[in-house]
């Protein structure tokens, strides 16, 4: 029966075959053990989601992924695609320092969308989530020239604690800080797209950097229990996303350029090219943040991963970010990352 659905267009199966074939995968991925399955009262098949609240600080970060704008099929299998999708928006959580608990996506396809391709797209997703503890539990599809996902994740503070991160409390004196490593998933963009060939493991970390990302949930739980109040992910790029936190601040920041944790496989592949990738390439889904140098040294100490200091919070010349090498001396850096409705 599998083999008949999948050789399928979604046209011949129809919109309500087809949500039943993804709400079986995606009750197949739920644990009635985890707490987003013991909460859950209704999932796919009626008008809306429901499941028991707590009493915390409730989450929600939506996402869109537009064909030929976002990504293309030539380039990322569906799979991916459905990984990707739902990363997004659980990055967002972990920039907020929350816990995701559930996820809505609708899908918008053309009639002649392989089924076995769309079933694809959520088991990639379900992989993710399951990850996480994160059930699909609703969404809506339907027809377009092109394939279009909106993902919504539903999530809130951990435990008992009612503090969030946001992107407006970075104050002078803060240092900037970054967990992780740069560059990898504009490398792996660049690489697949120019169809430049390198050595085999370098190719399976930008893939995996580019079409797996790991969004940081625990490390942005680790922000909020250690006292951080300013972060952001970086999806537009590092030097676009610090943007956005200088100026929900009302400060500047400067960052010494050679302190930026650019990935070793991107520096030995890309060569002066590879700071450029780290700046402004995006989608690398590390988390920014600003602190005082105590409170960076202990999430330092904490995390699973490195956390490095790449400059300071200052007061003048509100919103903008002076780079700098080692001595000093300023840097120009052309461009700065993704700009959702720039001329290209």
């Amino acid at each position: 029966m599998r083999a008949i659905i999948s050789a399928m267009k979604v046209s011949e199966l129809g919109e309500f075959g087809l949500i039943e074939q993804l709400a079986k995968i995606a009750y197949q991925a739920l644990s009635k053990e985890a707490a987003a399955g013991k909460q859950l009262i209704i999932g796919i098949g009626d008008d809306a989601a429901a499941w028991h609240g707590d009493a915390k600080v409730e989450l929600a970060a939506a996402d869109s992924l537009i064909q030929d704008v976002h990504f293309t099929l030539a380039m990322t299998p569906w799979n991916e695609l459905g990984w990707k999708a739902l990363a997004a928006g659980l990055s967002d959580i972990a920039a907020m320092g929350g816990v995701p608990k559930y996820a809505l996506v609708s899908l918008a396809l053309p009639g002649d969308t392989e089924v076995e391709d769309v079933t694809d797209l959520y088991r990639g997703m379900t992989q993710l989530g399951q990850q996480f503890d994160v059930a699909i539990v609703g969404g809506d599809t339907s027809s377009s020239p092109l394939v279009i996902i909106n993902t919504t994740v539903l999530g809130s503070t951990k435990g008992q604690n009612m503090h969030i991160l946001t992107r407006s409390a970075a104050k002078p004196g803060d240092k900037v800080a970054v967990t992780g490593y740069l560059g990898t998933a504009a490398a792996g963009l660049e690489m697949l797209s120019k169809k430049i060939q390198i050595d085999p493991e370098a190719t399976a970390c930008f893939k995996k950097a580019f079409l797996q990302p790991y969004p940081r949930i625990a490390e942005g739980q680790l922000l909020v229990e250690q006292g951080v109040k300013t972060a952001i992910d970086i999806s537009d790029g590092l030097i676009s996303d610090l943007s956005h936190i200088l100026k929900a601040s009302q400060v500047s920041a400067r960052i010494e350029i050679e302190r930026v944790p650019v990935h070793p496989a991107v520096k030995a592949n890309f060569g002066d090219k590879a700071v450029a990738l780290a700046l402004s390439g995006g989608e690398d889904y590390e988390l920014l943040f600003t602190a005082s140098a105590r409170v960076v040294g202990r999430v330092s100490e904490k995390a699973s991963l490195p956390v490095t200091v790449i400059g300071d919070i200052v007061a003048d010349k509100r919103g903008e970010i002076t780079l700098t090498d080692r001595e000093g001396k300023p840097i120009r850096l052309g461009k700065t990352g993704w700009e959702h409705f720039a001329t290209r």
